[in-house]
Formats: structure tokens, sequence, C-alpha cells
């Protein structure tokens, strides 16, 4: 991509090839195709959901050193349906002071609008299709991950509905947390997006995975996607942000009142939620449904063609779904203000310098700021990119000894009078650990008679 600076009735304009078009053509299509297309989409998501329940469960259960689920079938695969059916069976109850129609119009708005979202993922190149040449994508347009948030958003609804429907307080503080949570994480989300807009020009998904032809953009954006595999987690509210269902804060959160389908409904969401935003990661960092870089080397990349690229892509999905299932088996939940003071006060505020950044590094490749460049190791950089490096480098170096500073200072502060550095911890009778900061005191050793039965005792008073 390539662009100009002009003048324009003596304002500067800035011109730039058309590439926001989508790449992928859908005139071929006949519309009974694209149905076929939305209904193998939502099976394939389905069939997803039931065997990522059961390896989540196998994978913790090794990593705790349990088996986990192996009586329902081979290799208990048949758990997550049989579960599925006890949902069914279950009776359904409504709490009294419950709005039942929202009380059952939540559960539906939040599972639906999972789906939605995977209906622009691009999942290989063209294929044939019942003696039908179509792209293995059911739309897309212009603007087609903006879609995504925008769907991501109103699914924000279902939560908010449920914990104020259910007519109880725990429902509605849960609700009202996990509102605040996704909304904030949002926020981080869109703005780690920007980059890859940047880089490949477009917001069209299929334009994206063309434009890592050459290189991921995880690379030349891999602070975005750092920021991303962050937001995604705290997203879709998993370990360790599951922070809407604090036990022993708000028991089950939002969903508290639920039980049957309509939980099941929940739960459902949650998973396609997962899948949505691992498919999401694939397409705008990791080249989408294209094959790996010495994969692709092969016979002039024959392997990503065709029916092909719904294997890759599906590789690369479910790598992040083994990563979603090991922070869960590794992980501690951490504190909600933690949480949000982290989301607010660095990442947004990171993300943003981080997108003036690319936005320099790309306008120098473009030759915008001149054609001064630097020879290193006989390669080329723009001169304007190796500043914006080195401002980075130095503000980062700046913010980190800022951050130690603090902390020394909060650790000097904790050993204040009111808070001894040093501590006893068997002064009262009982072993007390100590605070952060303090330090715990040895105990004196004396020497005692010789011929006893023990030459030295340990003096345990303060």
């Amino acid at each position: 991509m390539s662009g100009a600076l002009v003048q324009a009735g003596g304002i500067p304009a800035l011109v730039m090839p058309m590439v926001d078009n989508p790449r992928t053509d859908f005139t071929t299509t006949p519309w009974w195709l694209s149905l076929i297309k939305a209904l193998l989409i939502f099976v394939y998501l389905l069939i997803s959901t039931l065997l990522v329940i059961w390896f989540e469960r196998r994978v913790i259960g090794r990593m705790q050193q349990r088996p986990g689920p192996n009586r329902a079938g081979p290799f208990g695969l048949l758990q997550t349906l049989a579960d599925g059916l006890k949902s069914m069976l279950k009776e359904d109850v409504t709490p009294a002071a419950a709005d039942k129609l929202i009380f059952t119009l939540a559960p539906i708005l939040a599972a639906t609008m999972a789906f939605v979202s995977f209906s622009i993922i691009p999942m290989g190149d063209k294929a044939s299709m019942f003696g039908t040449m179509t792209p293995l994508q059911l739309a897309d347009f212009p603007v087609a991950v903006l879609l995504v948030l925008a769907v991501a958003s109103v699914g924000v609804y279902g939560i908010i509905l449920a914990g104020w429907s259910s007519g109880s307080t725990y429902p509605l503080l849960g609700g009202l947390r996990a509102t605040a949570q996704v909304i904030s994480y949002e926020i981080a989300m869109g703005l780690s997006l920007v980059a890859v807009f940047i880089y490949s020009g477009s917001m069209s998904t299929s334009q994206i995975v063309f434009g890592q032809s050459s290189v991921w953009y995880l690379i030349p954006a891999f602070f975005s996607f750092a920021v991303y595999i962050i937001t995604m987690v705290g997203e879709t509210n998993r370990l360790p942000f599951d922070l809407a269902e604090g036990e022993g804060e708000l028991t089950g959160g939002f969903h508290t009142e639920y039980g049957s389908m309509r939980f099941a409904m929940f739960y459902l969401g949650e998973y396609i939620n997962m899948f949505t935003v691992a498919a999401l990661a694939t397409t705008m960092f990791l080249g989408g449904w294209q094959a790996p870089p010495l994969i692709s080397l092969i016979n002039d990349n024959m392997f990503s063609g065709g029916w092909w690229g719904v294997l890759w892509f599906t590789a690369k999905l479910w790598s992040f779904m083994f990563f979603f299932v090991w922070l869960r088996g590794s992980l501690p939940r951490v504190r909600y203000d933690q949480f949000m003071r982290f989301g607010w006060k660095f990442l947004i505020p990171v993300t943003l310098v981080w997108v003036v950044v690319v936005s320099f590094i790309r306008g120098s490749q473009n030759g915008w700021f001149g054609d001064s460049v630097v020879s290193i190791a006989g390669r080329n950089f723009p001169t304007v990119t190796l500043a914006a490096v080195g401002v980075v480098a130095v503000l980062a170096l700046a913010v980190s000894w800022v951050y130690d500073t603090r902390r020394a200072e909060e650790e000097d502060a904790e050993g204040s009078p009111g808070t001894p550095r040093e501590v006893d911890p068997f002064a009262g009778g009982y072993p007390v650990p100590p605070l952060p900061g303090q330090t715990l005191r040895e105990p004196a050793r004396k020497a005692v008679p010789v011929g006893s039965t023990t030459t030295i005792e340990e003096d345990t008073r303060g």
C-alpha cells in the first residue's frame, strides 16, 4: 500500500489506493448456498463447543492430576452432550420477583449475538460446494471487523438484563460488574485492532487476510497482539478475569437465578464468544486461513487453497482455545479493582501511544516524511521509523523507572512506625504470617548447661 500528499485547493489531501472493498466475490453464490454455509457455520460452532468443554475438563484434569470425564462415551466424549440433555430435562424455575419476559429474553440475546459475529470470519479461500465455486465465508463488507465489536456491545445487554430482571441483589451487582468489565476492555480491544487496520489499509476481513500473504501482522503489530490477548480473556469473562462470578462475593454473578436451558444458553454463549474472539485473533494477526510459513513454501503454496484453509484456520483457532484452558488451570482470579485499574490506567493509554507510533512508522514506510534512510546491516530503514522506535524505548525505560521508584516508596511506607518492618511470628503464642514488606524475626538461641538432654534451646519470647 502506498500513498502521497497532494495539494487540493491549498489543503493537503491524503490519496490512498482503494483497497477497502472486500477481496471476496459473492456474486456467483446463490442464496440457497449462503443458507447452507450459515447452517454449516452453526453446526461447526456447536460441535466445537461440545468438544472444547470436554477438552477443557480433560486438560485441567491432567493438570490437577485427576482423570476428568471418562464415563459417557469413549474417553468421555459424550459427557458434554449428556450434560446438555440433563439441562433440557431439568425443571425450569423462574423467581417470583423476576420480570418473566426479560428474564427469558436475556439468555436468548446473549447466545444468538455470539453466533452473528462469526459470519464475517473467512475460514478458507474459494472452494467448490455443490458444483459452485464460493468463498468459505458467509459475508464480508468494507467495515466487517466493526461488526464484531458492535455485536459484542449488543451482547452486553444480555448480561445487564439478566442481572436486572432476576429481581435479586446479587445478580444485579454481578450484571453491573460484568458489564463494566466488558465495556472497559472493549475499548482497549478496539484500539489494539487499529494497528492492523493501518498496516492492511482496510477493515475487510478478506483484505486483512490477503495482506498477510508475506508476513503475519503478529510480527509488526506484536504489541497490539499482546493487548488483544489480554482483552479477549477479559471480554469473555474467563479466568483469571472471570470477575463476574466471584463465588466469595457475588455467588454466580448475573446468572445466579438461572437454571435449566436458560442457564445453558449463557454457558453456550460464553464458549461461542471464546471461539469468536479466537477466530478474530487468527484473522487479524495469524494470517487467517493461510498455511503456516514453512508449509506455504511447498509447491507454490499449494496447501493454502480450497478446503486446506479450513484445516489451518481450525488449528490456529484451537491453539487459542488451549491457551484459554491453560490460563484457567494455572492462574488464580485477580482482584476486580486491580483489573479495572490495569485496563483504564495502563492498557488504554499505552495502546493509544502505540497507535500513534505505528502511524508514524507506516507513514515513513510510505515515504510521507521524506526519503531519508539509515543503512543497518545492509538494509535501509526510514529515519522516522528508527526515531519512533527510539522514542518508544526511552518512554518504556522512563515508565519502568517511575514504576520501580513508586514501588520502592510504597515498600518504605509499609515499614512506617504503625507497621513494624520486623515481627516475631510467635509473639502471641501461635504462628502469624508477616504482612507485605515485613520480615520474620529469627528466634534467639541460648546455650544450656552441659549434661542436659538438649544443648541449645530456642527463645521464642518477643
